[in-house]
C-alpha cells in the first residue's frame, strides 16, 4: 500500500513539473530572464520556506546544527543542479515542451540512476555500489533499461531533426518563438546531465532528514528540510545568471515598466514558480515511501515526461509535421517510457 501511495504522490509532482511552464507562456512584454526569475523566487525561496515551517518543527534550527561538510555538500550540489534548472529551462524556449522535457529529463534519469552507486563505490559510503548492481540480476535489468532510455533519446533527437527540416521558420516560431534546434539538445544536454544534481543533493543532506524525524516530524515530509539548501544553491546560481542577462538586454525595466501588464506577469510568474516547487514538495513524499533509488528518481522522470508530452501536443508543438516525424517523436517517447518500465523491474528484482 506504501508503495502505491509512493507513485500516486510521484504521478502527482510529475504533473506539476511537466505544467510549470505553461504560466510563463503568459507573461507577456517581459524579457526571459525577468520572469524565470520571479518565478524562481516562488521556486526557490519563498514556496520551499513555507512548505518546511508546516512541516518541519525548527527546520532552521536543524539546518544550523548540521555539519558544516554536509551543508557544503548539499549546497554545492544545489549550485550544479541550479545551472541544470537554469538549461532546463532554456531547453523550453528553444525546443518546446515536448521535445525539450524528453530529452532533457531522459539524461536526468540516466545520470540519476547511475551517479548515486558510482559514488557510493568510490567514497565506500553505505548502500548498494556500482558493482553490486551491475553484478546483480536487477542491477543488469536497470542497465538494460539505461540503454533503451539512451536509444529513446536518440529516436526524439532524430524526430526533432526531422521537424527542423521540413518546417520554414515561419511555421516553427508560430508554436516555439526561438525554435533553435542546436541551441536547443546542446542545452538539454547540459540540462539532463546536471538536473540529476538535485537526486544527489537529497543523498548528502539525509542527515537533516534523519534529525527532522528524530525530532517528531512526520516522515512524509522530512526531505522539506534539505529542500531549502538545495534551493538556495539553485538559487544562486540562477539569480546571478538572470541578473547578468538583465544588465546585459537592458532589462531592468521590466519588473517596473507601467506597459506591461505587471499585475498578471507578477502573479503567472508567481503561479509557474509556485508549480514548480510542488513538483519536489510531491517528489520528496514519494520518495520518503519507496526510498531515494533509481526508482524514485525514474518513475518521477517518467511521469514528467508523460505530461509535458501530452502538453506539448495539447500547443499544437507539433503542427505542420509530416506524419511519419510525427510517429517519429511518439515512438521516441514510447520507447523512454518502456525504460522507464525496464528500470523499475530491475529496482524490484
Amino acid at each position: 500500500m506504501g508503495a502505491i501511495f509512493g507513485v500516486l504522490l510521484h504521478s502527482i509532482g510529475g504533473f506539476a513539473s511537466g505544467s510549470f511552464y505553461i504560466p510563463y507562456n503568459r507573461v507577456k512584454s517581459w524579457a526571459w530572464e525577468s520572469a524565470w526569475i520571479i518565478g524562481g523566487i516562488f521556486s526557490w525561496l519563498i514556496v520551499p520556506f513555507i512548505a518546511a515551517y508546516l512541516t518541519i518543527p525548527d527546520f532552521m534550527g536543524i539546518i544550523k546544527n548540521t555539519d558544516s561538510n554536509t551543508i557544503f555538500w548539499t549546497y554545492l550540489l544545489g549550485v550544479l543542479w541550479g545551472i541544470g534548472g537554469l538549461t532546463f529551462g532554456l531547453s523550453m524556449r528553444y525546443l518546446g515542451m515536448s521535445l525539450g522535457m524528453s530529452i532533457a529529463l531522459s539524461l536526468c534519469s540516466v545520470f540519476g540512476a547511475l551517479v548515486p552507486p558510482i559514488y557510493r563505490e568510490l567514497s565506500g559510503t553505505s548502500g548498494v555500489t556500482f558493482s553490486k548492481m551491475v553484478g546483480s540480476t536487477g542491477g543488469i535489468v536497470v542497465m538494460i533499461g539505461i540503454i533503451v532510455c539512451l536509444l529513446g533519446i536518440y529516436v526524439c533527437g532524430k524526430a526533432g531533426m526531422m521537424k527542423e527540416n521540413e518546417l520554414s521558420d515561419e511555421q516553427k516560431k508560430e508554436t516555439i518563438k526561438e525554435f533553435s534546434l542546436i541551441k536547443g539538445l546542446t542545452v538539454a544536454t547540459i540540462s539532463g546531465t546536471l538536473s540529476a544534481c538535485f537526486n544527489f543533493g537529497i543523498e548528502a543532506g539525509k542527515p537533516m532528514a534523519q534529525v527532522a524525524v528524530e525530532n517528531g516530524c512526520n516522515p512524509l515530509f522530512q526531505n522539506n528540510v534539505i529542500f531549502i539548501v538545495i534551493l538556495w544553491g539553485g538559487f544562486t546560481t540562477n539569480f546571478l545568471w538572470c541578473m547578468y542577462l538583465n544588465a546585459k538586454n537592458k532589462s531592468f525595466g521590466d519588473y517596473t515598466d507601467a506597459k506591461s501588464p505587471l499585475v498578471k506577469n507578477y502573479t503567472f510568474a508567481a503561479v509557474a514558480g509556485t508549480t514548480w516547487f510542488l513538483q519536489f514538495f510531491f517528489y520528496g513524499m514519494g520518495e520518503s515511501k519507496l526510498g531515494n533509488g533509481a526508482s524514485s528518481w525514474i518513475l518521477h522522470m517518467a511521469t514528467i515526461i508523460l505530461t509535458s508530452n501530452f502538453w506539448g501536443i495539447y500547443f499544437n508543438e507539433w503542427k505542420g509535421v509530416s506524419t511519419k516525424t510525427f510517429r517519429t517523436v511518439l515512438t521516441g517517447i514510447a520507447i523512454i517510457l518502456l525504460s522507464v518500465v525496464i528500470v523499475g523491474i530491475g529496482n524490484s528484482l
